[in-house]
């Protein structure tokens, strides 16, 4: 009898034990509006907060919001800190070799640059990007003079105070900002880049990235992926 009930206790205790590691904790910057940031109650908001968690019922999975610098989110994730990153995080060869990628939730989305003047120079002038982004990368190779800050709003101040002719970054999060700054404005071309976004989840976690692979190729297949991209306007639609 009381065998049978150290195995019970024993059971129990596995159980929950493997409960707790059910819990997949989701990273985000929460800096990177609409794609995700902090809504007035410091919750994780956004296109990507509603993405994940509709990704994670459909895995069934209990999953849990953690942010994190963009400077070091890639490295957080390796070291264990969270189980993926959801951060508006384009897939590319660079990343790919230190992490592994689900399929893409969005489609490559256009950048673009905001400056306060039409005529500034985007090939020879400073450039302000994001520091470890691929638009930081295009300007580096540009022949343009890069200047990198950790925030996306540090970025943009730059430009408002001078210290930057220019910002590139993803249009979808510039075109807000030129819409609700007068002195601001989109100039120049757009410039395609990326291949599309993704989640990012370590090269050992097979199991886990075949079950968001799934989870959104069903929400491709029955069209709630393209109603949440309209609804949140990041992105063109698959």
């Amino acid at each position: 009898m009381m065998k049978s009930i150290l195995l019970g206790t024993a059971a129990l205790a596995l159980s929950a034990g493997m409960g707790l590691a059910d819990t997949v904790r989701m990273g985000t910057e929460g800096a990177y509006a609409p794609w995700n940031f902090l809504n007035d109650a410091g919750e994780v908001d956004g296109f990507e907060r509603e993405l994940g968690d509709e990704l994670c019922k459909r895995a069934e999975l209990t999953c849990e919001w953690v942010t994190n610098d963009w400077d070091s989110i890639i490295p957080n994730l390796v070291s264990g800190n969270y189980d993926t990153i959801i951060a508006g995080m384009s897939i590319t060869d660079e990343r790919d070799e230190v992490i592994d990628f689900t399929q893409p939730y969005t489609p490559p989305d256009p950048s673009a640059y905001i400056a306060m003047s039409e005529d500034v120079d985007l090939e020879g002038g400073v450039i302000a990007a994001q520091t470890g982004t691929i638009q930081a990368g295009y300007v580096a190779e540009s022949g343009a003079t890069l200047v990198e800050f950790a925030t996306p709003e540090e970025t943009i101040a730059a430009v408002r105070n001078g210290e930057a002719d220019a910002v590139l970054a993803d249009k979808s999060f510039l075109t807000p900002v030129a819409d609700e700054d007068p002195d601001l404005m989109i100039v120049g071309p757009d410039v395609p880049l990326g291949g599309g976004v993704g989640m990012g989840l370590r090269e050992s976690d097979t199991e886990l990235r075949e079950k968001f692979d799934a989870a959104i190729q069903s929400m491709k297949d029955d069209g709630t992926l393209n109603e949440m991209i309209q609804k949140w306007e990041v992105s063109s639609t698959w």
